[in-house]
Order: structure tokens, then C-alpha cells, then sequence
């Protein structure tokens, strides 16, 4: 069974810096697509930041400049670094794979936990 393991939210001051991990586990033939996602209360869950098997990224305007996606595939992992962190960053963050579980199936979207972010002061 394919799980998604997220690590190294917390709290942190405005201007701060953070670096959130996802690693999956389980028997997988390939991962495509991996991304992080956030959710603050009361609004919508919205992409943070992908990048794909080949090392192409894409970022939310709001996180350009301040945000690194990057992976590892021989580890099945995905980090995200996040730096001038701001308070409306404030957001449960999920990490997002899209696996391929055998050789003849089709890649689906796997959810992590999700981990919180606080920036306050």
C-alpha cells in the first residue's frame, strides 16, 4: 500500500525559513508529477509548487523567488524550501504524487497528511 509521509512543518516568524519533506513508500513502478498544496482556513486548497520526473517546475506567482521545489527520485521524495516566509503562507501543507503503481496501470494522485505552517510572530 502506497503511503505518503510528510515531515518538518511548524511555527515560525515572519521572514523565516522552513523546509517541508514528503517521501512515499510501498511498492511503486513510477512517480510522475510530485507537488506541494496548501489549505488555509477557509479558503480552497491551492498549488504551491510541482515539478516533474525530468526536473520542470512550476510556482504560484504568490510563492516565486521565495519558494524551491526539488526531488529525489532514487528516494521517492519530494522537498520544498521555503524562505521570507510571510503570514498569509500560514496553511496546512500537502504533498501530492501522481504514482504509477505496475507497469500496465495508470498514474494516480496520492495525498500526503498534511503538515501545518504557522508564521507569526
Amino acid at each position: 500500500q502506497v503511503q505518503l509521509v510528510e515531515s518538518g512543518g511548524g511555527l515560525v516568524q515572519p521572514g523565516g525559513s522552513l523546509r517541508l519533506s514528503c517521501a512515499a513508500s510501498g511498492s511503486i513502478f513510477s512517480i510522475y508529477v510530485m507537488g506541494w498544496y496548501r489549505q488555509a482556513p477557509g479558503k480552497q486548497r491551492e498549488l504551491v509548487a510541482s515539478i516533474t520526473r525530468g526536473g520542470s517546475t512550476n510556482y504560484a506567482d504568490s510563492v516565486k523567488g521565495r519558494f524551491t521545489i526539488s526531488r529525489d527520485n532514487a528516494r521517492k521524495m519530494v522537498n520544498l524550501q521555503m524562505n521570507t516566509l510571510r503570514p498569509d503562507d500560514t496553511a496546512v501543507y500537502y504533498c501530492n504524487f501522481n504514482i504509477q503503481i505496475t507497469q500496465v496501470g495508470s498514474p494516480l494522485p496520492y495525498w500526503g497528511q498534511g503538515t501545518q505552517v504557522t508564521v507569526s510572530s
